[in-house]
């Protein structure tokens, strides 16, 4: 069984259409720990120490966030800035995250349609999270394309968000039973890019 680690970063839970739905289903599995860093951290005061022991403890770390600015919420941000240290995340003897999985888990206002070269914000959403899959890349850590329910503020008028939670559910399960398929994956530009990549259960 491969250890999961969750952190959830919103900013305006009391808005939430979708996260706060999506965390509480995500905090529920056993052999996950689940991280809302904005509860835990409201002052952003980050314990560098107890983050950097979590990681170590886990196989795969989620970040669960809606978009903003086309990037993270900036407490996540602050996460990234101090726990990923030199020396610790990278750089020399710096090989604590080596081979773990990264995968993302985003909200996003607006429809897919506007995340491409030709549509209003652009660029691909992978292209806007380069610097994410960037960092992982340095970390030796398998970034994993994220999963996105795109016309989020709409998704609960046609179903679209029972369906994003459902794969979110199967996707943790498959990562913590060892059923994810990373090769096939990694081979996406975004993880709901065909169907989701999971082994049955042997």
């Amino acid at each position: 069984m491969a250890k999961v680690l969750i952190l959830f970063a919103h900013p305006g839970q009391q808005h939430s259409r979708i996260n706060t739905r999506a965390a509480s289903v995500a905090a529920t599995f056993s052999g996950t720990t689940f991280v809302d860093l904005y509860a835990e951290y409201p002052r952003f005061k980050i314990d560098i120490d107890r983050e950097q022991k979590a990681l170590v403890a886990h196989d795969a770390i989620i970040m669960q966030f809606p978009l903003y600015w086309y990037s993270t919420p900036s407490l996540l941000k602050e996460w990234q800035d101090l726990v990923l240290e030199f020396g610790f995340a990278y750089g020399p003897g710096g090989d604590a995250l080596k081979g773990k999985l990264l995968l993302p888990v985003i909200t996003a206002g607006g429809a897919e349609a506007a995340y491409q070269a030709d549509g209003q914000n652009n660029f691909l959403l992978r292209t806007l999270l380069a610097p994410l899959e960037q960092t992982a890349n340095l970390c030796q850590m398998q970034f994993i394309p994220p999963l996105v329910l795109f016309g989020a503020h709409q998704a609960g008028k046609d179903g679209r968000d029972e369906e994003h939670i459902a794969l979110y559910r199967a996707i943790i399960s498959a990562i913590s039973e060892d059923r994810f398929d990373v090769g096939t994956a990694r081979d996406r530009s975004l993880l709901t890019d065909g169907p989701l990549p999971v082994r049955e259960r042997k």
